[in-house]
């Protein structure tokens, strides 16, 4: 079942990239207490997910703070090191979190993982996002197969 706004977001386990290596960080203990932006692509370094998506968070991302948003995130079926790859060529520490769903926990569980396996990619998270206050999911954008409209950083801010 795909998770709806005014659904708790389910407890699973995402990896940051760190210095000091790659931690895992509980989705209860990450969406606790704040409001958080948070986008899923299909994948780090992927051509939609690196020339608008990601770029568009960068961008907007005073923007976002602006409307009381305490932090930015994006998450991706890829592990740790190609989120940290992804975050540093795109100059993104200090703007946009980057959270590690290595083996698509959290898409499963929030009902949001499509098949890229026809693009060589196996099971992935969808396109999407969503503004999380305290847990609670207050909007949720899923673009539909190939689309990049609703997921993107303006529709979050125009509608925050």
């Amino acid at each position: 079942m795909t998770i709806s706004v005014g659904d708790r977001l389910p407890n699973t386990t995402f990896v940051k990239a760190t210095e000091a290596g790659p931690e895992q960080v509980s989705s209860e203990d990450f969406f606790k207490g704040r409001k958080v932006a948070l986008f899923s692509v299909p994948g780090a370094f992927t051509p939609t997910c690196s020339a608008k998506h990601l770029p568009g968070y960068l961008d907007k991302a005073e923007a976002l703070r602006a409307k009381g948003i305490d932090e930015i995130a994006c998450t991706a079926v890829n592990d740790a090191f190609v989120m940290g790859a992804w975050s540093k060529a795109n100059q993104a520490e200090g703007k946009v979190t980057m959270l590690a769903d290595g083996n698509g926990q959290f898409a499963q569980a929030v009902g949001l993982e499509m098949d890229g396996s026809g693009f060589g990619l196996g099971t992935r998270g969808q396109r999407y996002s969503m503004l999380v206050n305290d847990g609670v999911v207050e909007q949720l954008n899923v673009e539909a197969p190939g689309e990049f409209k609703v997921s993107s950083a303006e529709h979050l801010l125009d509608n925050a």
